[in-house]
């Protein structure tokens, strides 16, 4: 199967790597190749470091914003928006907080806003509230595009952050076996016409519970669903990008996340003689790790450019080489 074929046949394409291999660049090409052949595009940046605005050239923030439209008669378009990660943290406490607040008695408020400061950066706080944003992009994709491309961070981040969804569910099925036993009880009361408040909290608790877990569960369904799901593995015929992808590879397979091919940035031309030739045969040497490793895969290879990618017009031009 040929890249194009994965990109086309898909809803939802993730594309990770190393930092500064291109991957925004790629997925942005990737967006624009399918909203020119007429498909509704979502693209959505989850690394901190967004470069998406830069590339467009114009502002993109945390909100949808337009990047390019198919004209009068075309059909395709595409949007792009840029998570950032500490107002989706704030959002994502700020809810957890009022529901907190609503749920525990009265008397324990100030204890849950303390408890929520102190999680605002406690480890793994930015990655659940940014899985919940890409939940969110997700669902939204799936219901109002035909395609969502995700611009993940570098490969570490993106590893676990693909781990999450089964380990979220795994901590709320835990804790909704603690409340299986006040549920129990409150049924018990209410069998004997007695109204018991901590046990109705209880149960409500166990509701937004099982909503989360229904919530991850879906996404972990969608994110491990080869016909709807790809992960695209952008990198450079180097050391260190090609042992992190055939490693981020390991681990998204591992997780059950379909790899759907590679994309290998900033060739070294053909036939450029000198400084460029002894480069291009060292990354012949790497890329032959990366047939020994990850071989099955599809695979495409671009050539240094000679000048920055940026705009409609020079993603387009990318784009070609991505066919």
């Amino acid at each position: 199967m040929l890249l194009t074929d994965v990109v086309r046949d898909r809803r939802v394409l993730f594309l990770g790597g190393k930092g500064g291999v291109g991957k925004t660049t790629t997925a942005s090409a990737l967006a624009l190749a399918q909203a020119q052949a007429g498909r509704r595009v979502l693209v959505v940046s989850t690394d901190p470091a967004h470069n998406l605005g830069h590339l467009w050239q114009r502002e993109v923030g945390d909100a949808v914003v337009p990047l390019w439209r198919g004209g009068a008669t075309g059909s395709g378009l595409l949007d792009g928006v840029e998570i950032d990660p500490q107002r989706t943290t704030d959002a994502h406490l700020a809810q957890v907080g009022s529901t907190l607040r609503r749920l525990m008695p009265e008397h324990l408020a100030a204890e849950v806003d303390r408890h929520l400061e102190l999680a605002r950066d406690a480890p793994g706080t930015h990655e659940a509230a940014v899985l919940e944003r890409i939940a969110d992009a997700v669902e939204t994709g799936l219901a109002d595009y035909d395609l969502v491309v995700f611009d993940t961070a570098p490969s570490g981040h993106t590893a676990r952050l693909m781990a999450l969804p089964e380990t979220m569910s795994a901590w709320t099925e835990g804790l909704l076996r603690r409340r299986d036993r006040a549920d129990k009880f409150a049924g018990a009361l209410s069998g004997l016409g007695v109204r018991d408040p901590k046990a109705e909290r209880d149960s409500e608790i166990r509701r937004t519970l099982l909503r989360r877990r229904e919530r991850f569960e879906r996404l972990r369904a969608v994110l491990t669903d080869p016909e709807t799901t790809s992960f695209l593995l952008v990198l450079a015929a180097e050391r260190l990008p090609v042992l992190e992808t055939v490693e981020l590879a390991g681990t998204l397979r591992g997780l059950g996340v379909p790899v759907g091919g590679l994309v290998v940035n900033k060739r070294s031309p053909d036939g450029a003689g000198g400084l460029l030739a002894a480069r291009r045969a060292h990354e012949d040497e790497w890329l032959a790790v990366l047939d020994d490793e990850l071989g099955d895969l599809p695979r495409v290879e671009c050539e240094l450019l000679p000048g920055e990618v940026t705009g409609a017009d020079g993603l387009e031009r990318f784009g070609a080489a991505l066919r």
